[in-house]
């Protein structure tokens, strides 16, 4: 027998029935009520949706009559990452969990034209950096307005150099793999400054035997060269931004490169695997593995195109590692590299705010977390009590592969 209707479905029930028919509106037999309880879940979808509105829609000062108050979240961000289906997702539960927020999805032709001024006002934001987005800008908009940040902005210019984001892991108490910074724009910078031989170098003094890794000083430049020794062909293995199957290439050349400025620092063996860890707020973190660009340079893919990661459970050294990267860089959500090397983690990049790919857990917990952060802040009056599980440190290490992005 089909369990009884509630309430709600009652009403979709009667909003469906044509003059009343006592038989639509009074039966519940087990194939009208899958069907009810169908249209109720597609009214609730559609609910949430109706809740995430652009800036040509009621904005705040403009409130709804006979309705609660509203908390607006804005997401001022290009649109390709505002507009994402992984954004859409988590915007699209906490639109149906919590009423009292309403989002704000801000227009990328005003982010990137209009003065903040003219930007639509919002309680709470969440911004962050991309390709061309106005940095200074939105900080420029933060201060204006005051909304409550989900990541701070001046913060996003250091996670755009690896020198301070290097120097502030070292402040927080985080390891990282023994390195050197070769700045060739530095007013005291000499020839002298890297010595270059067989199977070493030497950088201001300091000696890294091959393999060691080269890094790019700018966040943005992807292009990593890790260098080999004689005894294993020499050579190089060149990283780059995913292109198809492809994350990297070896090539011949062994010389280091003599333009621009770099990063140089130890090689750390992880068995073929990196670690990627998403955080959430200091208390929360998702971790997956991958096969290290580094290894073939072959990207592993399902079927369907994705990228194959499976989830991995973190231990309690890199739990205190993902609460010291979030709140040393004050990022909410926070994405950043670890590499499990001779008993010891490692961060080697930190990369701001970034997303978990195709996993309902991590939306779920996500849009959680985020909701009940931004009401405990700005509307404790109204705030509902935690829900939420702490899956990411139960994840099991027989959970399936999956795919992302």
């Amino acid at each position: 027998m089909a369990a009884p209707l509630t309430s709600a479905e009652e009403t979709v029930v009667a909003s469906y029935s044509s003059d009343s028919d006592p038989e639509r509106v009074g039966s519940t037999t087990g194939k009208k009520t899958s069907r009810v309880r169908f249209q109720v879940s597609r009214v609730a979808e559609d609910e949430a949706e109706r809740r995430i509105v652009q800036t040509d829609s009621a904005m705040p000062g403009q409130p709804e009559t006979d309705r609660e108050p509203f908390l607006f979240l804005g997401v001022c961000a290009m649109a390709k990452k505002a507009k994402s289906k992984y954004m859409t997702e988590i915007l699209a539960r906490i639109g149906a969990e919590f009423e009292q927020i309403r989002t704000v999805i801000f227009d990328e032709q005003q982010i990137l034209h209009a003065p903040v001024e003219e930007w639509p006002r919002c309680d709470a934001l969440i911004s962050f950096y991309s390709g061309n987005f106005p940095l200074d800008k939105a900080i420029q908009y933060a201060k204006l307005r005051n909304p409550f940040l989900i990541n701070d902005l001046q913060m996003q210019y250091a996670i755009q150099d690896r020198r301070k984001v290097y120097e502030m892991l070292a402040a927080a108490g985080v390891d990282l793999p023994r390195y050197a910074v070769l700045d060739r724009e530095c007013p005291d910078y000499s020839p002298a400054s890297l010595e270059e031989f067989e199977d070493y170098i030497i950088v201001n003094g300091m000696q890294f035997q091959k393999p060691f890794v080269e890094k790019p000083i700018c966040a943005d430049d992807h292009n990593v060269y890790i260098y080999y020794p004689s005894s294993a062909g020499s050579g190089s293995q060149r990283l780059f931004r995913k292109i198809g199957t492809r994350s990297s290439v070896y090539s011949s050349e062994s010389k280091v490169r003599l333009t621009g400025s770099y990063i140089y620092e130890e090689f750390m063996p992880t068995d073929g695997t990196d670690v990627k860890v998403y955080t959430v707020g200091p208390e929360y973190a998702h971790a997956e593995a991958r096969k290290s660009p580094a290894l073939d340079g072959v990207v592993e893919r399902d079927k369907e195109g994705k990228e194959l990661r499976f989830p991995i459970i973190l231990n309690n050294i890199e739990k205190l590692i993902s609460r010291r990267v979030c709140t040393a860089f004050q990022q909410t959500v926070c994405g950043f590299d670890l590499l499990r090397a001779n008993g010891r983690s490692y961060v080697c990049d930190v990369n701001g705010f970034s997303f978990v790919k195709n996993s309902r857990i991590y939306y779920n917990d996500f849009a959680k977390i985020l909701a009940n952060l931004i009401m405990r802040r700005l509307a404790p009056e109204l705030h509902i009590g935690w829900s939420i599980r702490r899956i990411s440190w139960r994840i099991l290490p027989s959970c399936p592969r999956r795919s992302v992005d």
